[in-house]
């Protein structure tokens, strides 16, 4: 295509009365469209639409368009796996590009932000991580951040746990609202399973007991977001991805206690004490503004019990959550009722309380009350006739003098001379 200014040069210089091949040297062009251009004269070309050339995809065009119709959110993967099945030889992009002008045009409407007044809605979320704990360097590890986010100020409490499950849930809504010093009116969730167990048969939805009789004691009222749909719970899922990449990443982490101190103090220094880039303010100073409004801790602390039978193993432990907690000695090897409290594992044998664990956070470990080892770690007294216990009852050791492990010394080196 000859531009208009050549158009101007090709024809000035035949005027001054050069050559076709002088002007095709000149300006570095063909003869042939130098003589097109002076034959045609000062008007620009006209170019018509190219015809389209045929394609494999041609034979199935309208098998395509019937599909995309009938089903708009069909991929192109699987549109090509079918036209493979008919005959189709071409390739993946052809049937893309093709999609892509047929398609239904998606709804182009804007997102309207959604905004609570305060004290009004906190939203609940877990996102993964994988830590490598320096104190485990070859053993990384899944672990969770639970995390909630007042509507309002946008203020963040979050803390990582090694599992999803009730009782942690239940613990970190606790130790949030005590750290929040209230909780809003309401908390919308994901649908997780520690929240929500089903739909109702008339459309409702079942929440989970022990979460409703944790939204009884502290006043709220949880609220499921509706399934695929993110963006209604886009406070909490946002700063996830901050948490990520400001926090997070290229840090070092002794172990899970460790991750969360740490954690804390970039919540506390840097995270809430920002200028928040949606609502232009400091989240601090607008949570000071919102704390009025939350609703007073009860007076009482929550105390729901999540019941579990678990099996006493032969060195004296009961496994609950991945960890391990002593019971007394004299505790006979069979089934006991294991009461899983927010703060507490409690342990019933035949109905009578036989040990009180504070819950562990992570996997594998082991608490052994001091008090339940006692014929194991006795600690060292002298018995009658001089004997010694030195740990375990019923090892006794006589005493004896110098001169006597003295004479057994040279008894045993004079029978080796003889």
């Amino acid at each position: 295509m000859v531009k208009l200014e050549w158009i101007i040069m090709i024809l000035d210089l035949h005027r001054q009365g050069l050559s076709v091949s002088a002007i095709a040297r000149h300006l570095g062009l063909d003869r042939k469209t130098v003589r097109r251009t002076i034959q045609r004269g000062p008007e620009p070309p006209t170019y018509g639409p190219r015809q389209p050339r045929p394609t494999r995809l041609d034979p199935f065009a309208g098998y395509l368009r019937e599909r995309v119709k009938a089903y708009p959110g069909l991929t192109g993967a699987r549109l090509l796996r079918e036209l493979k099945e008919l005959g189709y030889t071409g390739g993946y992009t052809l049937v893309t590009d093709f999609l892509r002008d047929v398609r239904p045009m998606a709804d182009g409407r804007f997102e309207v932000r959604f905004e609570t007044p305060p004290g009004e809605q906190g939203q609940v979320d877990f996102a993964q991580f994988q830590a490598a704990f320096a104190d485990e360097p070859t053993t990384p590890r899944i672990v969770w951040l639970f995390s909630m986010v007042l509507g309002y100020s946008r203020l963040i409490w979050a803390r990582f746990v090694m599992h999803q499950d009730l009782a942690t849930v239940l613990r970190c809504h606790v130790a949030a609202f005590d750290a929040l010093g209230g909780a809003p009116r309401e908390l919308l969730y994901d649908r997780m399973k520690t929240a929500v167990t089903g739909d109702g048969d008339q459309g409702g939805i079942i929440y989970n007991r022990a979460l409703i009789d944790l939204a009884r004691h502290y006043s709220f009222h949880p609220r499921a977001c509706q399934p695929y749909r993110a963006k209604t719970k886009g406070k909490v899922e946002r700063p996830f991805r901050y948490i990520r990449e400001d926090f997070f990443l290229a840090r070092s982490f002794r172990n899970l206690a460790d991750l969360n101190e740490q954690l804390r103090r970039w919540l506390d220094d840097v995270a809430n004490p920002r200028l928040h880039a949606t609502t232009r303010r400091v989240v601090n100073e607008a949570f000071a503004e919102e704390r009025p409004h939350l609703k007073q801790l009860p007076l009482a602390p929550f105390r729901a019990v999540l019941r579990l039978e678990r099996r006493i193993s032969r060195d004296g432990m009961v496994s609950v959550g991945g960890n391990f907690y002593s019971v007394p000695d004299a505790t006979r090897r069979r089934p006991v009722e294991v009461h899983t409290l927010a703060e507490e594992i409690h342990i019933f044998d035949d109905g009578v309380l036989i040990a009180a664990h504070p819950v562990l956070e992570g996997c594998h470990q082991r608490r052994v009350a001091p008090d339940h080892r006692k014929g194991f770690y006795r600690p060292h007294r002298r018995l009658p006739g001089g004997a010694t216990i030195l740990g375990r009852a019923g090892d006794k050791v006589a005493t004896r003098s110098l001169e006597f492990y003295d004479a057994v010394g040279r008894r045993l080196a004079q029978e080796r001379r003889t």
